[in-house]
């Protein structure tokens, strides 16, 4: 059965759109009036290289089974779609057309699957025991989340890695690494049935018999996706320094027994929230990885641009470690560096 799928978030969110749209679903983009009709005119291209060939392929929306089209948020009503993908940087939803279009979405109870770092407020309330009160502080605007019911929302982890290419136009993504995106269940029988239809639709789909990477992979665990925190405290936003930026690979290689204890108290803080040690990524795994990574993050090329907010995961770790009575200190550091460099690019945009 094809499904309608709203996707906030043009950039990263068609790579996800991209692969539903190969299995025959319906997806439209929400972003920005230039974008949407750049979209609507032209459609998407998303650039994947498939296993054992050495150069990518170019996928048009145009050419695919299902229907794409791109709105802006306020011409969209949630009501009408299956689920809601939420593709945009948290800081985003702060906009206040945005912040409309979320409060449309809960009202409609859609099931949303975050594609974000960042956990959303009603994701972080299904985890037992975690006083979520004191972690409001590491989201730009916790009210945003206020009206979702828990149930309502998952998490993915937006493990893929894609771009925009800076001389292109803004309908079409690179991807660097096309791995899994990885899904916590809702936990209502119903709709996860819908979405195992889903990642099984697109675990289905092949291009001259030949498998497409980037599957989307469901979890029984909540836990699965907050594997990431580990890499992003220990690579992603130790790329920020106090006057430049360096690429993740440096972050994490410079001091591999360092990266190896941030890495571990991440890991050991996640299993004391509840995970099974087999959710997390071995750290070895994550330090070959990181050998390729020769860019700064995402979070660290946004500060170097001027970006007055970012996704703040390094203070969510950081308050939840406090809230179970544990700190490390080079997470202190690199929150107080994070926090320094934003506060300096609010003063000059001022």
């Amino acid at each position: 059965m094809t499904c309608k799928i709203l996707i906030l978030g043009a950039s990263y969110g068609s790579l996800l759109g991209t692969k539903l749209l190969m299995a025959g679903h319906d997806v439209t983009l929400v972003c920005r009036a230039a974008t949407a009709g750049l979209i609507n005119s032209e459609g998407t291209e998303v650039r994947i290289k498939l296993k054992d060939e050495d150069t990518h392929r170019s996928f048009f929306s145009k050419d695919l089974k299902g229907r794409l089209d791109a709105k802006t948020p306020d011409a969209v009503d949630p009501a009408g779609y299956d689920f809601v993908g939420l593709a945009m940087q948290e800081p985003q939803y702060a906009d206040p057309s945005l912040r409309q279009l979320l409060d449309r979405v809960a009202e409609a109870r859609v099931p949303c699957i975050s594609i974000m770092n960042m956990p959303p407020l009603p994701y972080l309330k299904r985890i037992p025991g975690l006083a979520c009160e004191g972690l409001e502080a590491a989201f730009t605007d916790a009210k945003v989340w206020q009206r979702f019911d828990p149930g309502c929302v998952t998490l993915c982890s937006p493990d893929p890695q894609a771009f925009r290419p800076p001389e292109e136009k803004p309908n079409v993504l690179h991807v660097g690494l096309p791995t899994n995106f990885k899904v916590a269940q809702f936990g209502d029988a119903e709709t996860d049935r819908k979405l195992r239809a889903l990642a099984q639709d697109i675990a289905d789909v092949r291009v001259e018999g030949k498998d497409v990477p980037v599957k989307l992979r469901v979890h029984e665990s909540l836990f699965v996706p907050f594997a990431k925190w580990s890499m992003l405290a220990t690579g992603n936003y130790r790329c920020v320094m106090n006057d430049a930026v360096r690429p993740i690979r440096e972050a994490v290689h410079e001091d591999l027994e360092l990266s190896r204890e941030i890495y571990g108290f991440v890991d050991a803080l996640v299993v004391r929230l509840g995970a099974d040690p087999a959710d997390l990524v071995p750290f070895e795994k994550y330090a070959k990885a990181a050998e390729g990574l020769v860019k700064p993050s995402s979070a660290a090329r946004a500060i170097a641009a001027g970006a007055a907010t970012i996704e703040r995961v390094d203070r969510l770790v950081q308050l939840i470690g406090k809230a179970l009575g544990v700190s490390h200190p080079e997470i202190d550091k690199t929150v107080a560096i994070v926090d320094a460099r934003l506060e300096a690019n609010t003063e000059k945009a001022a």
